[in-house]
């Protein structure tokens, strides 16, 4: 247990983790057994995370969703919500990567991953620092929201009232909040993207009100 405690709630990989055990004859068995005796989850293949019966902490989705598929950053509806901008509590946590889409699907919730460019990939994204303990790369609330827009499929948004309807009434944001954003992070969004470029721009226009 002691031992264990030392990772707190960061993610693993499978070597850190029998090196951190000491000498077993047996050390996959050994793993196996802190699985059934719920001090640790296997995330996938070869990366675990500690549990809370172990470090008595809370455990972080969006620091395993960094963990999970790299590099990443949590994105859409999870970071909209977290920022509260979106009443409610979303329990899929999304994020854009620059590798092939995915999801996972593990004790903790599932994830999703979406795919984008690289470019567009390197705007509006930042480190949110959690008591000095950990750090997770999350979106800003502006590349949050444009990352959904990209992401939703048809989704198909022609005019400034129709993109404030989509605000107000589909994602229940307050348009006032929306109008302080950034529009330089959408702008930039805009020209990287190869996705939904009227869409943002109508974005844009209710920003700039």
């Amino acid at each position: 247990m002691i031992k264990l405690n030392q990772f707190g709630v960061i993610p693993i990989d499978y070597k850190t983790l029998v090196t951190s055990l000491g000498k077993y004859k047996s050390p996959k068995d050994k793993v196996a057994r802190m699985e059934n005796d719920g001090e640790i989850i296997r995330l996938k293949k070869g990366l675990f995370v500690v549990t809370q019966k172990v470090h008595q902490q809370t455990l972080s989705r969006e620091l395993i969703a960094n963990h999970l598929c790299g590099p990443s950053y949590v994105s859409c509806e999870t970071a909209l919500s977290f920022y509260g901008l979106i009443p409610e509590r979303v329990y899929l946590t999304k994020s854009m990567t620059t590798k092939r889409s995915k999801n996972y699907s593990t004790l903790l919730g599932n994830f999703e991953y979406i795919s984008v460019n690289q470019d567009y990939f390197a705007i509006g994204i930042r480190q949110e620092i959690v008591e000095n303990k950990f750090a997770f790369m999350i979106a800003t609330p502006e590349k949050a929201l444009c990352d959904l827009i990209i992401s939703t499929k048809g989704l198909k948004i022609q005019s400034m009232k129709s993109m404030q309807i989509y605000l107000e009434e589909d994602l229940r944001m307050d348009i006032s909040a929306v109008q302080n954003f950034n529009k330089e992070i959408i702008g930039q969004c805009n020209s990287k993207s190869n996705k939904k470029k009227t869409e943002l721009t109508q974005l844009l226009k209710v920003i700039e009100l």
